[in-house]
């Protein structure tokens, strides 16, 4: 009995053997378009026709194979013409971009006039004006203050004038405040909050250095707002006074001829206690150890004046602190309209040259422009534009 069912187990093992074999020969036959080295992988899919979707309930969509179409004819070349050079030749001419304000003598923008009314002459050669637009956009700004250990009396001036400024801006501005003593000091970068701004200007409490370093300084904001696209603005809150700068008057002159689309506005701080001083033939402190003459304040308000005239700004020298909200409203006016010309120039090297610029209002036909008031007054007005611009430098 033993023996029976002995031999009827080796019999179905037999044949176990011979059905796993026969599998085994089945499962490693070569697949067409697969390696025969390569292990097959219970998810792996043979790749679905090229006329898309898969041949099974599972896995990806194949996108659906275009018919080839011929390529189309290639275009016809040009017939070739005698003589004429197988090259195009591109010319790119610069654009030129003019900010002009005209006002009354009261600082009211005038803003009737059209593209007509204006004359650019660039070295003396008139220009012809292809764009004109009237402009009232936000502005971007920055306020330098200058804030020593010099005068009591000009650091209260500078606070007051910087928290009239303050007060002058508008939810969209966009606004960085920088003191300077020996070096500047940024006390906020650009930004639409007016509390922080504020905040900043709450940061002048206690000077540091008797130094006032405005050359240095103002190229540093020179040099910074380069890189910002745009029109800029640079709100001047200072004696006028460098002390100790490591550059001199002409590198600061050529910083602000190189400067792109920036506008300088000066406000003088310290006038009264100038005048007070100036009255009993003295010259008024300007710090512990800083020989500062009547003279060297004179030179600083030339100074701020040809600043503001290179660039298209204006200084202002308050006398009083009541004259400070007239003073910042005119320059917000000033900032918000203006005029923008655009041309391109007859001289279209680019050579670096600097260019000089005029721009004057005329009347259609190029006569003498008259502007009348409500009562049927001539009213008397001012353009202010920067003198010039530096061209680009293109070396060939």
């Amino acid at each position: 009995m033993f023996s029976i069912r002995k031999r009827k187990n080796a019999s179905w093992a037999s044949f176990v053997a011979v059905i796993a074999l026969a599998l085994e020969v089945l499962v490693w036959q070569p697949v067409p378009g697969r390696a025969q080295n390569q292990s097959p992988s219970p998810n792996q899919q043979d790749t679905p026709p090229a006329a898309g979707g898969p041949q099974s309930d599972v896995g990806p969509y194949a996108i659906p194979k275009k018919k080839e179409e011929p390529p189309p004819p290639p275009p016809d070349k040009p017939k070739k013409i005698e003589g004429m050079p197988d090259y195009s030749i591109h010319v790119d001419v610069p654009l030129v971009n003019v900010d002009v304000m005209v006002t009354t003598k009261d600082g009211q923008f005038i803003s009737n006039l059209k593209k007509e009314n204006f004359r650019v002459s660039e070295d003396g050669v008139e220009q012809s004006v292809t764009n004109f637009n009237v402009m009232e956009a936000p502005i971007t700004a920055v306020l330098l203050v200058e804030f020593a250990a010099t005068n009591y009396y000009f650091m209260y001036d500078a606070v007051n004038a910087s928290y009239a400024f303050a007060n002058t801006l508008k939810k969209d501005d966009w606004v960085a405040v920088v003191s300077y003593d020996m070096k500047p000091h940024i006390l906020v970068d650009f930004t639409q909050n007016k509390q922080a701004i504020q905040g900043a200007l709450g940061q002048l409490r206690i000077p540091g250095f008797a130094e006032t370093n405005l050359f240095d300084a103002l190229y540093d904001t020179l040099d910074r707002i380069d890189r910002l696209e745009g029109r800029k603005y640079v709100v001047l809150i200072t004696t006028g006074v460098d002390t100790f700068s490591k550059l001199n008057l002409d590198q600061i002159m050529k910083k602000i001829k190189t400067t792109k689309d920036v506008t300088i506005f000066p406000v003088s701080v310290g006038f009264a206690v100038r005048n007070y001083y100036e009255t009993h033939g003295m010259a008024a402190p300007h710090g512990a150890g800083i020989p500062v003459g009547q003279m060297d304040y004179l030179q600083a308000d030339n100074e701020m004046n040809t600043f503001a005239r290179m660039t298209g700004g204006r200084a202002y020298f308050p006398r009083f602190d009541g004259e400070l909200p007239g003073i910042f409203n005119s320059i917000a006016g000033d900032i918000r309209n203006q005029y923008l010309l655009s041309y391109h120039p007859t001289n279209p090297k680019l050579d670096g040259s600097y260019r000089k610029l005029k721009v004057e209002v005329v009347a259609p036909d190029g006569g003498k422009l008259t502007i009348k008031d409500q009562k049927g007054k001539d009213v008397k007005f001012q353009v202010v534009a920067r003198e010039g611009y530096t061209a680009k430098h293109v070396v060939e």
